[in-house]
C-alpha cells in the first residue's frame, strides 16, 4: 500500500526529506539496521513498495517511505540508510541518527542479522539511548539455522530490556509477530526497563555533571544522557542539527561552555580519541555481555561461505574468476540478444510502412513525413531494438550476482588496486553499475562518502563502456577479428574480445584514477567498512521485475527521451543540401583531416559527435553516410556492412580505432546531465568530458602512428 496523494504532511524531516501521513493518527516507525540485514527486504515485506534491496553496504542512501495498516492501527515506515553506528561518521550515519534524534518517531524498529547478532547490538544499544521505543527484530532465522546456530529470544529480550521478534523478512507469514509487537507498543504495553550502558568511572562523573544542564536547555526533547555522551565526543555535526531543531547553539551557550571546560579539564588524561574509544569499547564489551546466553552452535558450524570466500577472494582465483563471470555475462548478452532484438527491428520497421501509409493517406508534405517518421521514429526504432534485448539480459544478471552477495566481494578483490590509485574500493561498485549504464554509474558514487573519492569515481566513470556501446564494439569486433558466420563458437569468441577491451577500460580507469589523485585530486585513500554478507539465494522473480523496471525500462526511457530529438536533428543534416552535398556531407569533410590523424575519417568523428545523445545511433550513422542516402539504413548482414566500410576505406587499423574511440570518448549527454546534478559543477561536468576525449584521441594518435611505421 503506498501513499495517496493528498497525504499528510509532518514537517521536513532531514532536510528534503519530508513525511506523509494518511491520516493524523498515523504513527511514524523508523526502520534502522546494519547494511545487510535485509531491512530493506522487511520494509517491503510489510508496505508492500519496491525499493531496490542491494547486498553492499551502504545501497541505501536516501530515506524512503511507505506505509503499513494493522487490524488496530497504520503506520508510516520509514527505512533509513544503512549504519553500523549513529556517531555519524558518514553521510549515512548521520542521516539515521538525525532521523531517530529528530524525526518525531514513535518508535524504532532496529533490524539484525541473526547469524552475527553480537555484531548488531552496537546499533541497538546506541538507539535505545536515543529513544525508549525500541523493537528488536532479529531477521535471517533461516541462515541461523542453517548455520546450526541456535538464538534464544526471550533471553534476549530479557538482557535488553525491550521487545525482540524473530521473522525471516522474506517469508510474509513470519511478520505477525513484528506487527503485533508494534501494535501494543504504541498501546504503551511496553515500556523499556534496562539500565544505560554504564562508562568508566570518570566519563560516568563528566556525564553527570552536564546532564543537569542540559535537561534545562533541551527538556524531554532529546535524551540528554546521550547528548551529554556526544558533546563530550565533540559531535558539531549535531549540535548543528539541534540548533536547527530546537534553535539553542549548545557550543556558545555560557553554561554548556563552562560545564564542558570543567568535564575536559577531568578528562584531559584521556584526549579526545581516548573519549570515543571508551565510548565504542563500553559499547562493545556490552554487546558481548547482552548476547552471551543467547546465541548457541548445535552440533558443528556451517562455514561454507567462508570456504566460498577463501576461493573468490583469493589471491589466485579471485581475479581470473571475476573475468571468467564478465565474459560469460557478456556471451550471454552477446547470444541472447541476437534473435529478440531481430524481431523488434521487424516489429518497429513494419509500424514504420504502416506509419507511412498514414502520412500518404493524409497526404502530408514529404519533408513532414521524412522529419517525423524517417527521422525521429527510426532513431527511436534503432535505439529501442539494440539497447533493449542486451539490457533486459545483462541488467537480471548483473542484479543476480549482487542478490547473490558477490558484488561486495569483487570490492573487495579490487580495494587494493584502488587504495594503490589513491582511491575508495566502494569505486569498484560504481564501476560495476557503469556497464549498465554511465549515468547510473555516476549516481551509484554516492556511496563513497570522501568528497574526494566520489569525484574520482565520477570523472572516471566512463571509461567501462555501457550498454549503449556495446552493439559498435561487438559489431566491429565480429566483423574485422571474429568473422560474421555466427554460431557458438563465434560468440564466445567475441565475448572473450569484448572481455579484454573491457579490461583495457579497467586499466585505463586505474591509470586514470592515480594521475588524477597526484594532480587535480590530491589526498590519501579512506578507509571503510566492506561488509562480506553471506550468500544467499537469489529471488529470480522479483529479480527480473525489479531489474526490468527499476533499470532497463529507466535506462531506456531517457535514452529514448534524448534520442528523439537527435533524430530529427541527423535527418535534416542529412537532407538539407548546400550546392551539391548535405550539411553532413559538409561537416564529414570539415573533420576529415584532423579524423586521419586518429585513423578515422570525418564521417566516423562526425558520427560520434552526433551520437551525443545516445551512442546507441554511431553505427547507423557512419552506414547512413556511406549510402549517401537521408535516412538511417538496417543493414542487418554483418558482412554486408563490412563490405560497405572496407570500400570506403576502412582497415583493421581503422576498425581498432573505432573501438579505441568508442571505449574513451565523452560520456553520453544522459551521463553529463546526470554528473551536472551531482556534482553541481559545470566545471567538473565539463573535466568529465574533456578527460575520457583527450585519452582517445591520444590512444587513436599512437595506434595510427605505430601503424604507419610498421605496417
Amino acid at each position: 500500500m503506498g501513499l495517496s496523494l493528498n497525504s499528510v504532511s509532518t514537517g521536513a524531516i532531514d532536510r528534503n526529506f519530508e513525511i506523509k501521513k494518511q491520516s493524523q493518527n498515523d504513527k511514524i516507525i523508523a526502520i534502522a539496521g546494519n547494511p545487510n540485514v535485509g531491512k530493506s527486504t522487511l520494509f517491503n515485506a510489510l508496505t508492500g513498495m519496491n525499493q531496490h534491496t542491494g547486498n553492499w553496504p551502504g545501497k541505501t542512501v536516501a530515506n524512503a517511505q511507505g506505509y503499513l495498516k494493522t487490524k488496530k492501527h497504520s503506520y508510516v515506515l520509514v527505512d533509513i540508510p544503512g549504519t553500523y553506528s549513529l556517531m555519524a561518521h558518514s553521510a549515512e550515519e548521520e542521516v539515521a541518527r538525525n532521523f531517530i534524534c529528530f524525526g518525531k518517531i514513535d518508535a524504532a524498529v532496529v533490524v539484525c542479522d541473526a547469524t552475527c547478532l553480537e555484531r548488531n547490538m552496537n546499533l541497538v544499544l546506541q538507539t535505545m539511548e536515543i529513544t525508549k521505543n525500541v523493537i528488536v527484530c532479529v531477521n535471517l532465522l533461516d541462515e541461523a539455522k542453517r548455520k546450526h546456530l541456535s538464538i534464544d529470544l526471550e533471553v534476549l529480550s530479557k538482557n535488553l530490556g525491550v521487545t525482540v521478534v524473530g521473522v525471516v523478512a522474506q517469508k510474509k507469514k513470519t511478520l505477525k509477530a513484528l506487527t503485533d509487537a508494534l501494535d501494543n507498543l504504541v498501546e504503551g504495553e511496553q515500556t523499556q526497563h534496562r539500565a544505560p550502558v554504564r562508562y568508566n568511572e570518570q566519563l560516568e562523573n563528566a556525564i553527570d555533571l552536564i546532564v543537569p544542564i542540559l535537561d534545562k536547555k533541551v527538556g524531554k526533547n532529546i535524551n540528554t544522557r546521550w547528548l551529554a555522551l556526544r558533546l563530550l565526543d565533540r559531535d558539531k555535526s549535531l549540535c548543528a542539527e539541534i540548533e536547527q531543531f530546537l534553535g539553542i547553539n549548545l557550543f556558545k551557550d555560557a553554561e554548556v561552555v563552562a560545564v564542558l571546560g570543567k568535564t575536559r579539564g577531568r578528562l584531559k588524561l584521556f584526549g579526545q580519541e581516548k573519549i570515543e574509544d571508551e565510548i565504542v569499547s563500553a559499547l562493545v564489551k556490552e554487546g558481548e555481555n547482552v548476547c552471551r546466553d543467547v546465541v548457541k552452535i548445535e552440533g558443528q558450524y556451517h562455514s561454507l561461505d567462508r570456504k566460498i570466500d577463501s576461493l573468490l577472494t583469493s589471491k589466485w582465483l579471485g581475479f581470473p574468476v571475476m573475468i571468467a563471470l564478465l565474459m560469460l555475462i557478456f556471451w550471454l548478452s552477446i547470444v541472447g540478444a541476437n534473435y529478440p532484438s531481430q524481431l523488434l527491428s521487424d516489429a518497429f520497421f513494419y509500424l514504420q510502412e504502416r506509419l507511412t501509409d498514414l502520412f500518404v493517406y493524409l497526404n502530408a508534405p514529404d519533408w513532414l513525413h521524412g522529419a517525423l517518421v524517417l527521422g525521429v521514429y527510426r532513431v527511436l526504432a534503432w535505439v529501442v531494438s539494440v539497447m533493449l534485448p542486451p539490457m533486459a539480459i545483462f541488467f537480471p544478471l548483473f542484479t543476480l550476482l549482487e542478490d547473490l552477495g558477490y558484488l561486495p566481494r569483487v570490492a573487495y578483490n579490487l580495494d587494493k588496486p584502488f587504495h594503490s590509485c589513491a582511491a575508495c574500493g566502494k569505486q569498484a561498485l560504481t564501476m560495476c553499475m557503469g556497464f549498465g549504464c554511465n549515468a547510473a554509474g555516476v549516481v551509484g558514487a554516492r556511496i563513497i562518502d570522501s568528497p574526494r573519492e566520489r569525484l574520482l569515481a565520477i570523472l572516471t566513470n566512463n571509461f567501462v563502456p555501457c550498454n549503449g556501446r556495446f552493439p559498435t564494439l561487438i559489431a566491429i569486433l565480429t566483423m574485422f577479428f571474429v568473422g560474421a558466420a555466427g554460431g557458438m563458437f563465434s560468440s564466445a569468441w567475441s565475448a572473450l574480445l569484448l572481455t579484454l577491451v573491457i579490461l583495457l577500460g579497467i586499466g585505463m580507469t586505474f591509470l586514470v584514477t592515480k594521475l588524477l589523485s597526484k594532480t587535480i585530486l590530491k589526498g590519501v585513500p579512506s578507509s571503510f567498512t566492506l561488509e562480506l554478507p553471506p550468500y544467499r539465494k537469489p529471488q529470480i522473480a522479483k529479480t527480473l521485475v525489479r531489474s526490468i523496471f527499476d533499470r532497463t525500462l529507466f535506462v531506456l526511457g531517457r535514452a529514448a527521451a534524448v534520442a528523439a530529438p537527435a533524430g530529427l536533428i541527423i535527418w535534416l543534416m542529412a537532407n538539407v543540401t548546400v550546392g551539391d552535398a548535405s550539411l553532413l556531407s559538409h561537416c564529414a569533410a570539415f573533420l576529415d583531416p584532423f579524423a586521419q590523424l586518429l585513423g578515422l575519417d570525418g564521417v566516423i568523428l562526425m558520427a560520434f559527435i552526433l551520437g551525443f545523445p545516445a551512442n546507441e545511433i554511431v553505427v547507423p550513422i557512419i552506414i547512413m553516410a556511406y549510402m549517401a542516402e537521408g535516412t538511417l539504413t538496417d543493414m542487418s548482414a554483418l558482412s554486408e556492412m563490412k563490405e560497405l566500410f572496407v570500400n570506403n576505406g576502412w582497415t583493421v587499423v581503422t576498425a581498432i580505432n573505432v573501438m579505441l574511440f568508442s571505449l574513451f570518448h565523452f560520456p553520453c549527454s544522459t551521463t553529463l546531465i546526470t554528473i551536472k546534478k551531482e556534482t553541481g559543477s559545470l566545471k567538473w561536468t565539463a573535466l568529465a568530458a574533456l578527460i575520457p576525449t583527450i585519452v582517445g584521441v591520444i590512444c587513436c594518435f599512437l595506434v595510427n602512428l605505430i601503424a604507419q611505421i610498421f605496417v
